[in-house]
């Protein structure tokens, strides 16, 4: 017998005035996995969590989330789901035992229930020893483990993480991370949208990547990569590179791209390229293998975007 997907979507559309932002999505969602949904900004990514949380409705489609049709029983579905916002918005007026507590009570679990789950979300998050203290003395990333604590209160099966992990320094976004395996090792299913590849690709079993509304590439992040990008990348430096690119460095390699005064070498043999630079005083590079950022930029351009 087969497990319902926690969260399909099929042609989702949604247009705001002549511009449609989500162009007819198709995504599922496996139990027990983390699903990026990754993007450039405008993509619409964040419409599309909106959507299938209920609180945008679609101008065509379906979405389905933990069996219940969106956004007719949105109330129902979201009652099983934690959501980490992309900002914190947690209450500076209580402590963090009482945000959890009086955000517990918007989804009507008793006082008693709450106060004993409390204790291993402070755990969870590492905060136990925090737990009267005050939203304003707390660091970026202690209130960033507290929002994730609380959207786990009402123990959901399926979570959203909108950038969890945005505006933190290395060490905290590592522990981020590991609180966010543990929760894939207690079978939750995660969707995450994140700009840092890296994340991505450490915890996402399947990736789809976003872009004017559309999927443009999905699957597991090994796959993409050597679907989409040469095995090899050098990167090169300096004021004469984009000369030695022109020079030697198109014809040793599969690809060149530059950005601004780096130039981008896509190679499946990068042993001239190396050797070649080894010799030259002017220039630096950095020598590693393709990565899920190298696919991300291939498919959506190096261009900034606002």
């Amino acid at each position: 017998m087969s497990v319902a997907a926690p969260l399909a979507a099929a042609g989702l559309r949604k247009s705001y005035g002549d511009h449609e932002v989500v162009c007819g999505l198709d995504f599922v969602l496996r139990p027990g996995e983390c699903f990026g949904l990754l993007g450039p900004n405008g993509a619409g990514k964040t419409t599309t969590l909106r959507l299938c949380l209920g609180l945008t409705d679609p101008d065509s489609g379906s979405i389905t989330a933990l069996g219940e049709p969106v956004p007719q029983r949105a109330r129902e579905a979201r009652l099983r789901i934690g959501v980490v916002p992309q900002f914190d918005n947690l209450d500076p007026d209580f402590t963090i035992r009482e945000n959890l507590l009086i955000f517990g009570r918007y989804f009507g679990i008793a006082d008693h229930e709450l106060r004993a789950r409390i204790p291993d979300l402070l755990e969870f998050a590492g905060l136990a020893s925090r737990a009267d203290a005050r939203i304003q003395t707390l660091s970026g990333g202690m209130k960033r483990r507290l929002t994730l604590a609380r959207a786990l209160i009402n123990d959901p099966e399926l979570v959203f993480l909108d950038e969890p992990t945005t505006g933190l320094d290395p060490q905290a976004r590592h522990v981020i991370w590991e609180r966010l395996r543990q929760l894939l090792k207690r079978g939750k299913t995660l969707l995450l949208t994140t700009h840092f590849m890296e994340e991505a690709e450490r915890l996402c079993s399947r990736i789809a990547i976003m872009d004017h509304g559309k999927i443009i590439a999905e699957g597991e992040p090994r796959v993409l990569i050597a679907q989409h990008i040469e095995p090899q990348v050098v990167e090169v430096y300096g004021e004469g590179a984009s000369e030695w690119a022109g020079r030697f460095g198109r014809f040793h390699a599969e690809r060149c791209e530059a950005t601004g005064e780096t130039i981008f070498c896509y190679a499946h043999d990068p042993a001239p390229l190396i050797a070649d630079l080894d010799h030259r005083g002017d220039l630096r590079y950095l020598h590693r293998r393709a990565s899920l950022e190298d696919v991300f930029l291939k498919l959506t351009g190096r261009e900034l975007r606002d």
